[in-house]
């Protein structure tokens, strides 16, 4: 059974993240928006994911980002950090309404 968390209170009208919520399962449905940014089976650079978080979050933080997604399991990296690559997940729908006022979003606090 899946659970649908609205996550649009966290993102600006270009669905780019702007903050991160303190409640961890809001926090986590928002970083596994952002790890669906990735293509699965697509092995990237340390470099292309700093990129790629960049393009998808406004508050300029790219290796913050990077350590959440990976220390929260949706991407995975060699130990050596050569190589990143999106973790599948798929135990929660979200809805990421781009530009909506937030209001039927989860009340989860940001950080």
């Amino acid at each position: 059974m899946s659970n649908t968390i609205k996550i649009s209170q966290f993102l600006d009208d270009e669905g780019r993240v702007i903050q991160l919520p303190k409640k961890q399962t809001v926090k986590r449905a928002v970083l596994a928006y952002l790890a669906g940014k990735f293509d699965l089976d697509t092995d990237y650079t340390e470099k292309q994911v700093n990129a790629l978080c960049n393009s998808w979050h406004t508050f300029g933080d790219p290796c913050f980002i990077r350590r959440e997604l990976v220390d929260n399991g949706l991407l995975d990296r060699e130990n050596d950090c050569s190589r990143y690559w999106r973790v599948a997940e798929e135990n929660n729908t979200i809805e990421a309404n781009a530009g909506g006022d937030g209001a039927e979003g989860v009340d989860g606090g940001a950080i």
